[in-house]
């Protein structure tokens, strides 16, 4: 697969932009400042309908305008489709193939596959758990489309579960009627273990798959080292045990949600589910092994006698 042709009104520096590429490798070369990663974000956007570089779509739209549009001629196994989406800051995006319109922009999630590196994914490593849970969530909606809408989902709920929690709370302190909002609470704790659960299941999937290939990538740029010494673990926010499957997650996340009811109520905040997970990345065998995040240099000082070249 690869892009043939990439369109561009209005979107971020380029008022208008039509741009021919080739198969293979292409680079483009300009000053700072000349809108080269713009181009690249155009495309990464148009695969994932996020931006690598900012969480809302208003800076995507250049200055002066109302919306953007990127548009993409892909070529797949000879074929060729025209994939488009409009950027509307505040409403709907609307996504279309070969013209026509999709019922739901999000429907066009997955139909191009892009990977980006950039200076800012080294926060997966230097930054906070968000940006890590993010990259895995990102990785798994390219993998299964479908999984963008369990994301949404799982976000919306926990947002109206995080408010009901605040209302519950000043209601034990007698200023609005307990009972009713512990009762719809209860709803969307069900909610929140069913759509978490899944969430979780695939999260524990996917790092299963990728550890193999964690080991081996550092064994190949780190002199001296093997596969098994680099780490890459993911940790929940509840004792999961061996469990994996999504109904025996759904039930061991509800009995958790019962079980902290109270911390939640007091703090305003659902404090167990996949939001609170970690995604940690390790180095060193045995004992020695330590988290990359606030510990590599030191691990890599008492490593000194054997000579390594660190990746992070």
């Amino acid at each position: 697969m690869y892009v043939a042709h990439l369109t561009l009104v209005d979107f971020r520096s380029y008022a208008t932009a039509e741009v021919a590429l080739e198969p293979g490798a292409t680079a483009f070369i300009g000053r700072n400042g000349q809108g080269k990663t713009n181009l690249v974000e155009a495309i990464d956007y148009l695969s994932r309908l996020g931006s690598h570089r900012v969480a809302s779509d208003a800076p995507l739209v250049r200055a002066g305008a109302e919306r953007a549009l990127v548009r993409a001629s892909v070529v797949r196994d000879g074929r060729q489709a025209m994939l488009e989406i409009e950027i509307n800051p505040g409403k709907a995006n609307r996504a279309r193939v070969n013209r026509a319109d999709l019922p739901r922009a999000r429907e066009l999630v997955g139909l191009v596959r892009t990977v980006i590196f950039a200076p800012d994914d080294l926060a997966l490593v230097k930054g906070d758990p968000a940006g890590r849970r993010s990259f895995l969530d990102d990785l798994l909606v390219m993998r299964a489309p479908r999984l963008a809408g369990v994301r949404a989902d799982y976000e919306r709920i926990l947002k109206q579960r995080n408010s009901l929690l605040k209302t519950a709370g000043a209601a034990r302190r007698g200023s609005t009627s307990q009972e009713s909002a512990l009762s719809t609470l209860g709803v969307w704790d069900s909610h929140l273990a069913r759509t978490g659960a899944e969430l979780l299941a695939e999260r524990l999937r996917l790092v299963a798959e990728l550890r193999p290939y964690v080991g081996h990538a550092y064994a190949t740029v780190a002199r001296g080292a093997s596969s098994d010494d680099a780490g890459l673990d993911y940790q929940p926010s509840l004792e999961i045990g061996e469990l994996t499957e999504r109904d025996d997650l759904a039930e061991r996340l509800l009995g958790e949600l019962e079980v902290r009811r109270n911390d939640e109520l007091d703090r305003g905040v659902s404090l167990v589910g996949p939001h609170r997970d970690e995604l940690q990345l390790s180095l060193g065998n045995g004992e020695q092994r330590l988290p990359v995040r606030g510990s590599c240099s030191a691990w890599s000082a008492r490593c000194s006698s054997r000579p390594r070249t660190l990746p992070w």
